[in-house]
């Protein structure tokens, strides 16, 4: 029997609105040294800055297209209290969040 840690209904809710736009940035502050929380942050703080790609026209909008349906999905994941990683994105999601959080001294 694998041992499952509880997420709490709070966890939950700030993760989730880490895949909102700028307030990842704020979440990312808030929380980061909740380790639950944190993963879902560095995540949407990523797609935020991706989600500037969309100002270029037709491949910024196919971009933004694939950030929106992360974000979605991402959202729904964390309410779910799981740890899904962005494809092709989780490694550099952790190390965009790092940076953020060092050179914002958030």
């Amino acid at each position: 029997m694998s041992e499952h840690k509880t997420i709490s209904q709070d966890d939950k809710l700030w993760a989730a609105l880490s895949y909102l736009w700028i307030v990842s940035l704020i979440v990312l502050s808030a929380r980061k040294g909740n380790e639950y929380v944190r993963y879902h942050a560095d995540q949407g703080a990523l797609l935020f800055a991706l989600s500037f790609i969309g100002l270029i026209p037709v491949i910024g909008w196919i971009v933004s297209i694939f950030v929106l349906v992360l974000m979605v999905l991402g959202l729904v994941k964390s309410l779910q209290g799981e740890k899904w990683p962005l494809p092709l994105l989780s490694d550099s999601a952790k190390s965009f969040g790092e940076w953020l959080v060092t050179t914002l001294k958030l």
